[in-house]
């Protein structure tokens, strides 16, 4: 099997890191829920891993219960982050399994 041409493999390894460029910047604009407490709490969070939003329902708000909005909070935020993680990775793994670069052999000699 003859080996890669080298210049081919920098031309594929551009375009898979202009690819992955291009869908992080896309990534960053999408938006993701997480909720808690029922739906009590909602935050959102985007590609970028950044809390953007959190929404909270009155009688929350009003109940003044300090310590269940602390925890309902908590709960919302890490359930979006953990939302918009999954998502990165599921579309990083699409887009990575298009990319395909070939590897020399493990033979060599």
């Amino acid at each position: 099997m003859n080996p890669p041409n080298l210049d081919e493999l920098f031309e594929k390894a551009r375009e898979a890191q202009t690819k992955l460029q291009a869908l992080q910047r896309d990534l960053a604009l999408r938006r993701v829920e997480g909720s808690a407490g029922g739906g009590m709490v909602t935050a959102v969070a985007s590609g970028a891993l950044r809390v953007l939003e959190i929404r909270m329902e009155p009688s929350l708000i009003e109940s003044a219960d300090r310590d269940m909005i602390q925890d309902l909070t908590a709960a919302a935020v890490n359930a979006a982050l953990a939302n918009a993680q999954r998502m990165i990775q599921e579309e990083m793994q699409r887009a990575s399994s298009g990319l395909a670069i070939p590897l020399p052999d493990g033979d060599a000699g």
